[in-house]
This record gives C-alpha cells, structure tokens and sequence, in this order.
C-alpha cells in the first residue's frame, strides 16, 4: 500500500548545526597534547559513526597512550569551550520553518551522545521544538550508524512507519543507515571535508545546501 511521507528525521551535527569544525578543532587539540595529527582521512573514516566506535579507530589509528573513553572525556572538554561560537548550517532554520509548515513532523537522530546533545541545543532555539530526539548512547540502540537501528527508533518514536520517513544526512555512514532503514535518504554533501557527490550513491537526492532539498520528494507516494 503506498502511503506520502509525513516525517523528516534529521541527523544533527554538519546537517543542521555546522559542529563538524568545531568537532575537528576539539579532536586536534586533544591529539595534539600527545604529540599527533588529527588528519582530514581519519576524519573522514569516522564522521557521522557511533562516539565509542569513532574514539576507539583515533586512539588505535594513532597510538594514543590514552583510552577511548578518556579520549571521550578529553573531546568533550574541549568542545564545551566551543558550544558558544557554534551556529547552524546554510538555509536549516528555514527548512525546519518550511517543514513544520507543511505540517511535517521532526525528529533528531545524531550519533552524539544525550548530555553533549542537549548543550548544543542549548544554543539553537530554532531546534528546541524537536521533541523527538534520540542519541548515540540511547540504551535502546545496541549498533552505530551505518546500521539503521537509530533511524527505526526515531520512526517508532514518532510512532509511525519507517516509509513514512524522510533522512537528511550528510554523512556516508549516515546515509547508508538511512538506506538500511528504508527511508528516503537525502544526503548533503560538504567537499570541505573531500567527499564527492559519487560516494552518496544511492541517496534520492544528493545537494550541497539544505536550501536545495526537493520538497516534492515528500509528496511522491512511497511504498
């Protein structure tokens, strides 16, 4: 039976807020204090994954004398200083103005845990509405992206379908999850990291701005 979309399920960080900079800044710093470099291709190999997954590959990948979860604690430090200068991407107030026009319902989904989470949103008022909100560390979620657990939650959260969703994602990881899912999947490319329209395949829509989403894509039936 097919049925139009009526929710959009956004990922978070470099989709709706620009923290992925402030992320790198933070991870930097932390790598720096032991003598290594965060580099822009271990950046990109974690972007957009689960928090304990992304912090174990930096702490392997670069032999820090440090744990994962001291890497966690170490970041988070760092990124509190950040939080204040964080402002959200290109066109996203106006998206989600345009989505709750058409009466579409919204939910979170980011791979950030809940406390880091909700101090982001602390900044950004025009996110404070989204009531539906599920993090990376939801004890209900035993897989990171790429898997698609952290989208079926947020469907069963908004207590509809998973067909019924839309994702807007802007990394491989979370498009791929999206995908698996079984949702219409929009992926936001952003070169400044070195990714290429080619590596979305499979996403309905591939865009550089938020402002260039197809809305129309909402009113096509979905199977």
């Amino acid at each position: 039976m097919e049925s139009r979309l009526s929710h959009v399920i956004f990922d978070l960080d470099g989709t709706l807020l620009d923290s992925e900079p402030l992320y790198t800044l933070a991870a930097e710093r932390v790598c720096a204090r032991y003598g290594k470099p965060f580099t822009l291709e271990l950046k990109r190999a974690i972007m957009g994954g689960d928090t304990q997954h992304g912090a174990r590959t930096v702490v392997a990948a670069l032999a820090l004398p440090i744990s994962p979860e001291a890497y966690i604690h170490e970041r988070e430090r760092e990124l509190v200083k950040l939080w204040p200068s964080l402002t959200p991407m290109p066109s996203a107030p106006a998206i989600v103005d345009a989505l709750r026009a058409r009466g579409i319902g919204l939910a979170l989904a980011t791979s950030g845990h809940r406390a880091v989470t909700e101090t982001k949103l602390g900044y950004q008022p025009f996110l404070q509405s989204i009531a539906v909100r599920v993090c990376g560390d939801d004890p209900r979620l035993s897989r990171g992206k790429p898997a698609p657990d952290i989208f079926l939650l947020a469907a069963a959260e908004l207590g509809v379908a998973p067909a019924q969703c839309m994702v807007v994602e802007d990394s491989r990881l979370g498009v791929q999850a999206g995908l698996a899912a079984g949702m219409r999947t929009v992926a936001l490319v952003d070169t400044r990291y070195g990714f290429t329209d080619e590596q979305f395949a499979g996403a309905v829509q591939i865009v550089h701005s938020l402002a260039d989403i197809d809305l129309s894509l909402l009113e096509a039936p979905s199977a």
